[in-house]
Parts: structure tokens; sequence; C-alpha cells
């Protein structure tokens, strides 16, 4: 099937904003049961946390700046040539596990996913704000119509203003035996708990919802969707989070994604002392971080979340 041509419409940062006293996972209006914390409530109904206050269309302007994924790419040329591998990694092991069809990826970034599924000689469209190329578009999924192989939100949907009723339509995108994936960050993972408000994937006001296992299963559950995998270390960054949280315990509080990122694709300067502090101390806390990566995966708390979901064949 070609997949057709979707108008280049409205951003996400553009959707409608649910109030800022309502969770953007549930609806549910914030009472005294709900748990404030800085930067977020926790739902008492879902447990899913929404960023607060809620970020304008400004705000998160500013947060997306022209830094945030620049021409260039966002690290340096082993960096982004690990990028490269690991979604190529991902496109060859889900391309033997779909039905024929055409593959949609929800938060393309610069399309390097979408490519990989290109050279397996399928149709695939990515959808991104102010995207640019053939193959992507400045769409919402909800604006999606058509029959898909998979719908892939790789660490995409706690970008989203309105995650539910983007995994609802994504559900229905799908054709029999379509595969839903999802990568997200584990906000009741070990280190979520461990570094608080200074956890790398809570990335406010960027990340809008912070989901648990608990409430992503049961919505994809109930869209009828079962789930064939479940892992709490093959969504990525499980160990790079320990590593940047614990090296931001220092002294100074050290950015560790703010170092290794391109000079021009970083949001404030950082001088070669202070770099090279940052990754000395990444260096001495790679055990630690393996070590603490081995025990929340065991543990099923890993600090992201990894769910491969299909659609019934019949």
């Amino acid at each position: 099937m070609a997949v057709e041509e979707i108008s280049n419409s409205l951003a996400w940062a553009r959707a409608p904003a649910p109030p800022a006293s309502q969770c953007a996972w549930c609806g549910h209006r914030f009472d005294e049961a709900d748990d404030r914390r800085t930067g977020r409530v926790w739902c008492a109904r879902c447990r899913v946390a929404t960023t607060s206050p809620w970020p304008t269309s400004a705000q998160l302007d500013e947060a997306y700046g022209s830094w945030y994924r620049p021409a260039g790419g966002r690290f340096a040329g082993l960096g982004d040539a690990v990028l490269r591998r690991t979604r190529g990694a991902l496109a060859d092991r889900l391309h033997k596990a779909l039905p024929p069809g055409p593959v949609l990826d929800v938060g393309a970034g610069d399309g390097t996913l979408v490519e990989a599924f290109v050279r397996h000689g399928r149709d695939a469209v990515g959808l991104e704000p102010h995207a640019s190329g053939p193959r992507l578009r400045a769409a919402e999924i909800e604006e999606m119509t058509g029959d898909w192989a998979a719908v892939i939100f790789w660490h995409s949907l706690e970008h989203l203003r309105q995650p539910a009723e983007a995994l609802s339509h994504a559900a229905r995108l799908l054709v029999p035996g379509g595969l839903l994936v999802v990568a997200v960050p584990n906000a009741a993972s070990l280190q979520a708990r461990a570094f608080g408000d200074r956890w790398f994937a809570l990335d406010l006001p960027r990340h809008l919802v912070h989901l648990s296992p608990a409430p992503l299963l049961s919505k994809i559950e109930a869209l009828g969707l079962r789930a064939e995998r479940v892992s709490y270390l093959r969504g990525g960054q499980v160990v790079f989070g320990w590593i940047h949280g614990l090296v931001g315990q220092l002294p100074g509080q050290p950015d560790l994604y703010e170092v290794i990122r391109r000079g021009g694709a970083r949001r404030s300067a950082q001088s070669p002392a202070r770099r090279g502090y940052a990754l000395a101390a990444a260096g001495a806390a790679v055990p630690v971080a393996l070590a603490a990566t081995a025990v929340e995966v065991a543990a099923r708390s890993g600090g992201t979340m990894y769910v491969q979901a299909r659609r019934d064949r019949r």
C-alpha cells in the first residue's frame, strides 16, 4: 500500500491542552488526594504524573529551540553513529515480526528509524514537528488514516499533550497482526526514585506526562491489544540514566547530557574544565551504573519501559 500524503498542519505543541487542574492521562480533575511535587502532580486515580504548571506553546517553542536537534546532529560522531546503529537494529528486529504494510513512526526526529525501515523495502512515514523531507510530516497522529503494520512511539509519547488519545488512535490504525511499539521513561523506576527532581528522564517541560508500567499496560490492554513483550532494558537510556544521575550529585552538579552534546546542540556553554570534570566522573561511575542497572532490571523497575503489543489477527 502506498502511504497517502498528509497535510502539513499543526505541530504537537499546538494541540489542545488540558486544564492545568486536570490529569493529562485520564482526565481526572486534581483535588486534595493528588500528590503535588516540584514540576508535576501525581494523579491519585491513574498514578500518572502530569507536568505542572502546564507549559504554554511559547514555553515549548523555547524548550525545543534550534539547539535541541540541529541539522548537524546532537552528539559527536560516535554518539550519532551509535544512535543510527541502534535504530537500525530496532528496524531489523521489528521488520521480521511485522505483517506486510507501512510503518508510522510518531516522533521521528531526523528520520533515522524511518530510513531504516525503507531500506527493508517498506513504506514508512515519520511524524515530527517542524519536519522536512519526503518521509517526514509535521502532522498529528490523530490526522492519520489508512492501514499500518506498525505504529511506533519511541520516546515520544511522553512529549504529547494528549497521550492516551494518541494511543487509542494508533490502535485503530493497525492492521490485523500489526504492532504498537512504545518506549517511554519509567517514572516508577529505581533511578527515578533515587534522583528525584534531578532524574535525567524527567526532562521538564518537554515531558508532559510521566508514566509507570501499570497505567500504560492497562491502557494498551483496554485497547484490545496483547502485550507480547515488556522489557525494562530494551527501551534504552537505562545505564546512561544512572551515570547522568550519579555525575549530577557531584559538587557543581554537572549536566552530563549537556556535556556530551555538540557545541551547537548545547543549551548552555560548557568550559573545557567542566567538560573534563564531568567526563572523568562519568567514566568512574560506569561500574556503579552497570550494577544499579542490573538490580533495577531484575526487579522489573528499569529506567525505561519497552512494550510491544499486537492487534489480534482475526
